[in-house]
């Protein structure tokens, strides 16, 4: 006997601009593929361990900077919390770095392109790019005689090339909200549009070494049923 109270499911096409949002991401980002709960065999290698400790390294910087930006320059300059806490985020932003580069490189040498991924090599390297301006900026920033030493010989190198107009290393207001709103902002948008690739296409396989190994890549790219993009 037919169950009248339970719902119709919805049809292909129904629920408005909505429905096809909804529609679009399930079928771009399938839940197995968003957040798996199994790695293939190789990702249990030490070079494919530095894309989580740089993601791991920019939750400090930004929780870290988050703080100072609440507090102000006063509290991180004067007071032995804030201090502790600027060095904090120094030193998440070393290690942040050093990570990023160690991947960056790793990945280099992986030619982690292959397999259509090369949308997800572009942003982690535009990330990379932003992540420079960031920490550029927050160099500047620091109020102190390292800053300013940063600020005088910069004007130089970025009036040569027609961007001092526009980009004042030497007017800190400018620079305080390029650290702290502008780019902070593009690069976690990167970075979270690098890791929604990374689920999509999966994590890039070892180069083969012969022909044999190569089917290894060929199931490592495969794409959600119907995507050809």
């Amino acid at each position: 006997m037919t169950d009248q109270t339970a719902p119709s499911s919805p049809r292909a096409g129904s629920g408005g601009w909505t429905g096809a949002v909804r529609r679009r991401a399930v079928r771009t980002f399938p839940p197995d593929k968003l957040l798996p709960d199994t790695q293939p065999s190789w990702v249990a290698s030490w070079i494919y361990v530095f894309g989580v400790l740089t993601l791991s390294a920019l939750c400090v910087v930004l929780a870290t900077g988050g703080i100072l930006a609440l507090k102000g320059p006063t509290w991180w300059h004067v007071s032995s919390v804030g201090r502790y806490v600027n060095s904090l985020h120094l030193w998440s932003v070393e290690l942040f770095m050093a990570f990023m580069v160690i991947h960056l490189w790793g990945k280099f040498f992986m030619a982690a392109w292959r397999g259509r991924r090369a949308a997800t090599w572009i942003t982690g390297a535009v990330a990379f790019l932003a992540s420079v301006g960031t920490a550029f900026t927050g160099y500047l920033v620091q109020q102190n005689f390292d800053s300013q030493w940063i600020g005088t010989q910069a004007k130089d190198g970025l009036n040569s090339v027609g961007v001092g107009a526009f980009f004042n290393v030497l007017d800190f207001g400018q620079m305080l909200m390029w650290h702290i709103v502008l780019l902070p902002l593009a690069l976690g948008l990167l970075t979270a549009w690098h890791v929604l690739l990374v689920r999509r296409r999966g994590v890039v396989p070892p180069i083969p070494l012969d022909s044999g190994s190569a089917s290894v890549e060929t199931e490592a790219s495969q794409t959600p049923e119907g995507e050809d993009r």
